[in-house]
C-alpha cells in the first residue's frame, strides 16, 4: 500500500544496507588481521578453545628452551667429566711406571710424583671452572634432583642428578701418591675404580640427554599439531573471505541503489497527488 508518512521500502533498504556493511566491515577486518575471531561475539567457543591451544604452544615454545638449557649443561657436565677420564688414564700411566722396578724411589718421588700430583689438582680446577651461570656443575647442589619442566602440566618434568666430582672423592687416601712402588700399585685399582665411576657418570648423563632429545622431538610434534588446530580454528581463510566480501559488496552496492530508489517514492506519490 503506497503511503507518504511511512517510507517502508526505503526503511527495509536501510536495514539491508546496515546489515551488509556491517558484514564487509567485519570481512575487511579479517583480512587486515588475519584472524576469523576479530572479536569475542564472532565465535565465543571458538576464541575460548583457540586463546587455550595458543596458551599450550607458548607453553611448549618455553619448554623447548628449557630441553636446550638442559641439554647445554649437560653437555658441559659430559665435556668437564671426559676431560677428568683423560687426566685420570694419564694417572694411571704414572702409577703403573711407578710401580715397576725399574724406577728408583728418586724418580718415583721427584718425577712421577710431582706429575701426578699436578693431574690431581687439575682434576679439582677442572671441577671448579665447569659452571652454569655462577654454578658449579660436578660439586655442589645445582643439579641435585633438578626437575626440567618439559610439558603443559606441572607435572611434566625431567629429574637430573648428577653426582659431584672431587680428586679426594675419587682416589681418597689409596690414591694420594705413587712416591712409593707400594703405594703406586694402591693407587692403580684405586685410579681404576675412579674412571669406572666417571664412565659410569657420564653414562647416566647421556641417559639424562636422551630423554631431552626425545622430549625435544615430542615438543616441537606438539606445537606443530597444536599450532595446526589453533590455525583452523582462529586465522581466517582468505580466499573464502576475499570471496564473500566480493559478493557482500555486490549487496551493500545493491543495497545503496534500493535506498535511493526507495527515497523517491515519496516524491513519486506527490505527484500522484499533483496530478
Amino acid at each position: 500500500m503506497p503511503v507518504i508518512s511511512t517510507n517502508n521500502a526505503a526503511n527495509s533498504a536501510l536495514n539491508y544496507l546496515n546489515h551488509n556493511s556491517s558484514k564487509e566491515t567485519n570481512l575487511l577486518s579479517q583480512l587486515a588481521s588475519g584472524s576469523r575471531i576479530v572479536q569475542a561475539s564472532d565465535d565465543a567457543a571458538g576464541l575460548a578453545i583457540g586463546t587455550q591451544l595458543n596458551a599450550n604452544v607458548t607453553v611448549y615454545q618455553q619448554d623447548q628452551t628449557n630441553v636446550q638449557q638442559g641439554t647445554a649443561i649437560l653437555q658441559s657436565a659430559d665435556g668437564a667429566l671426559a676431560q677428568i677420564s683423560n687426566v685420570l688414564q694419564r694417572m694411571m700411566a704414572l702409577a703403573t711406571q711407578a710401580a715397576s722396578g725399574q724406577v728408583t724411589n728418586s724418580q718415583r718421588s721427584q718425577d712421577i710424583n710431582t706429575e701426578y700430583q699436578a693431574l690431581k689438582g687439575e682434576i679439582n680446577s677442572i671441577v671448579s671452572s665447569t659452571t652454569y651461570a655462577g654454578q658449579t656443575l660436578l660439586s655442589g647442589s645445582f643439579l641435585s634432583n633438578v626437575k626440567f619442566l618439559v610439558g603443559t602440566l606441572s607435572s611434566n618434568f625431567i629429574t637430573i642428578n648428577v653426582a659431584t666430582v672431587s680428586a679426594a672423592g675419587l682416589l681418597a687416601t689409596n690414591g694420594a701418591t705413587v712416591s712409593t712402588a707400594a703405594d703406586a700399585l694402591k693407587a692403580i685399582n684405586t685410579i681404576s675404580s675412579a674412571i669406572n665411576t666417571v664412565t659410569k657418570n657420564r653414562a647416566q648423563i647421556g641417559a639424562y640427554e636422551s630423554q631431552f632429545s626425545f622430549s625435544s622431538q615430542a615438543i616441537a610434534t606438539n606445537i606443530q599439531n597444536i599450532s595446526a588446530a589453533s590455525s583452523v580454528i582462529m586465522d581466517a581463510d582468505v580466499a573464502q573471505v576475499k570471496s564473500t566480501l566480493s559478493a557482500t559488496d555486490v549487496k551493500t552496492q545493491a543495497s545503496v541503489a534500493a535506498l535511493t530508489q526507495a527515497s523517491q517514492l515519496p516524491q513519486e506519490l506527490l505527484r500522484l497527488i499533483q496530478s
